[in-house]
């Protein structure tokens, strides 16, 4: 395991908190503007049928899909598998080799 200076560590503490608070802050603003464009939409609707339609939430689905990538780079890794999964998993191979334990993984 990598040892980091004190130094490194709350830098990189800094970069994910960093990463973290412009998610909120995209996330915030995409609800916000959605909001303003979904409510001027359906005010220069003649009827509930006409706001109805993909053309209306276009600006939201496409914007939504980019909201969703930029969750996904900042929280991905860990959302899926944890912080440190990939080494655990390194690990517990490792020492099942060394126990004899000779499961095929590739």
């Amino acid at each position: 395991m990598k040892k980091y200076s004190e130094e490194d560590r709350y830098n990189r503490a800094k970069k994910k908190v960093d990463k973290i608070k412009g998610f909120y802050t995209h996330a915030v603003v995409y609800v916000v503007v959605n909001i303003i464009l979904l409510l001027m939409i359906y005010s220069g609707c003649d009827n509930d049928a006409e706001f109805w339609n993909f053309g209306s939430f276009f600006t939201a689905i496409g914007w939504g899909i980019g909201l969703l990538v930029h969750g996904v780079s900042v929280f991905g890794k860990d959302m899926l598998f944890g912080a440190n999964w990939e080494e655990q998993k390194m690990q517990q191979f490792l020492k099942e080799e060394e126990e004899g334990n000779n499961n095929k993984w590739e």
